[in-house]
C-alpha cells in the first residue's frame, strides 16, 4: 500500500507542512521522519518529541465488562484502580498473543488503547466475546516523550505534573477535554494525550510552539523502542509467541496465576514452571552493520533462532536486536552469530532494556 492509497490522519495536512517523510503504516499515511531519525532519537532522549499516534485504536468498555475482558487477558482488571493503567495482553486460545494494549478504569468505563495494524481485529475478537465496544474515532492520540515533557505539558494544561507513571486523569485545555496518562514507549518519561479531533491540531501547534519539542516520526519512535526493549506487536510479538515466550510474563498478575481462567493458562503456567522452548533476548551486535528482522541466528554451524527487530541504537553508538532463539542459547552473555547479507556478524546475549528507562514512578523523580 502506497502513501497515496493510505487513510491520512487528522493531521495529515500538519505533518506535510512540517516536512514529514510519509510512508504507508497500519492503512495510514504517517511521517516517518521529519529532519532524520537519528537527530529526532537524540532529540526526544534529551527534550520532547511529539509523536502523532492517531492510528491506535481507542476503545470504550462498560465498567460492567471488567469480568468479561479479564476472561481473555492475563492480568487483574477486576481490581484495577480508578485512573490506573494496566499492560496487558489479548491472548487466542492457545495462549498465543492476539495484540498486547493497555486498560484504564475510568469513573465510567474502561479506556482501552490497542495497536492500529490489529484493532478491528481486536474489536471483532472483543465482540465475538459479547463485549459492547465503542470505538472512538473522534479522538486523536499525541505522545510527548522525554525528560522535559512534563514541564512543557505542565506549561499548558496545569496538573498534569501531578501524575506518576501509568496513572491518568480528564484534564481541561482550552474548553476542550483531554485525557491523559504518564505513560509512553520511547523508554522516556512522557504522556499520552487523548484529544478530540477538532482539537488536535490546535493542541499539537501549542506543543510544537514550545522551545522544547520538535514533531519526531515512526523510525524514531522504532529506534526509541528498541533501545527500551520493548517489543513491537507484528514482529517482536504475534499468536505463535506466548506471554512467557516473550519475556512478557510480568503481564500476569498474581491472583491470575491461582485463579487461572485466562487463554491457554495450562500452556502458559507449564511455560513459568519449566521453561520455555525458546525466549525473546537482546543482542549487541559487532561493528557497524545492523541486523535487521528476519536474519538467522546462529550458534557455531546450528541455527538457533531469528531477529525479530533490529537497528542501530543512536543513544548508544552500535548495532542492537531483539531475537527469539532456543532457550539453551538465551543466557546473558552467550555468543552467537547472525547472517546479514551473506556475512557472519558477531552478537552477544545481553540483558534488556538496552539503555535505562526513566520512568517517573513517584513523586520527585525516575525510577
Amino acid at each position: 500500500m502506497s502513501d497515496a492509497d493510505s487513510q491520512p490522519l487528522v493531521l495529515d495536512a500538519l505533518h506535510r507542512e512540517l516536512g514529514g517523510r510519509m510512508v504507508a503504516f497500519a492503512g495510514y499515511a504517517m511521517p516517518i521522519q521529519y529532519e532524520g531519525i537519528i537527530a529526532e532519537h537524540l532529540w526526544t532522549r534529551e527534550n520532547a518529541g511529539l509523536f502523532d499516534v492517531s492510528h491506535m485504536g481507542q476503545v470504550l468498555l462498560p465498567l460492567a465488562a471488567d469480568a468479561a475482558l479479564e476472561a481473555l487477558l492475563p492480568g487483574d482488571i477486576i481490581g484495577l484502580g480508578e485512573g490506573v493503567l494496566r499492560y496487558s495482553l489479548l491472548l487466542g486460545g492457545d495462549g498465543g498473543i492476539l495484540d498486547d494494549l493497555m486498560v484504564t478504569r475510568r469513573a465510567d468505563d474502561l479506556y482501552l488503547v490497542v495497536n492500529g495494524a490489529v484493532k478491528d481485529t481486536d474489536i471483532a475478537h472483543l465482540r465475538a466475546a459479547g463485549l459492547n465496544v465503542d470505538e472512538r474515532r473522534d479522538w486523536a492520540l499525541l505522545a510527548l516523550q522525554g525528560p522535559k515533557a512534563v514541564d512543557v505539558l505542565e506549561r499548558l494544561v496545569p496538573g498534569v505534573s501531578n501524575l506518576r507513571f501509568m496513572r491518568a486523569g480528564a484534564f481541561d485545555w482550552q474548553g476542550h477535554k483531554l485525557w491523559v496518562s504518564r505513560s509512553g514507549y520511547t523508554g522516556e518519561d512522557g504522556f499520552e494525550i487523548s484529544v478530540p479531533n477538532d482539537a488536535a491540531e490546535a493542541l499539537a501547534r501549542a506543543l510544537l510552539g514550545q522551545a522544547e519539542v520538535r514533531p519526531i516520526g515512526l523510525g524514531a519512535r522504532d529506534s526509541l523502542r528498541l533501545e527500551a526493549g520493548l517489543p513491537l506487536y507484528g514482529h517482536d510479538l504475534d499468536p505463535a509467541t506466548t506471554p512467557v515466550t516473550a519475556g512478557l510474563a510480568f503481564a500476569i498478575s498474581k491472583r491470575r496465576k491461582t485463579e487461572l481462567g485466562f487463554p491457554g493458562a495450562a500452556r502458559i503456567m507449564a511455560q513459568l514452571l519449566d521453561g520455555p522452548p525458546v525466549k525473546r533476548i537482546g543482542l549487541k551486535v559487532a561493528g557497524k552493520l545492523p541486523a535487521r528482522e528476519g536474519a538467522e541466528v546462529f550458534a557455531g554451524d546450528v541455527r538457533v533462532g531469528t531477529v525479530t527487530s533490529g537497528g542501530f541504537a543512536p543513544s548508544l553508538g552500535y548495532p542492537i536486536a531483539m531475537a527469539y532463539v532456543d532457550a539453551a542459547h538465551a543466557a546473558d552473555g552467550t555468543p552467537l552469530e547472525i547472517i546479514v547479507r551473506g556475512k557472519s556478524l558477531m552478537a552477544t546475549v545481553v540483558p534488556m532494556p538496552f539503555k535505562t528507562k526513566n520512568y517517573v514512578r513517584a513523586e520527585g523523580g525516575p525510577a
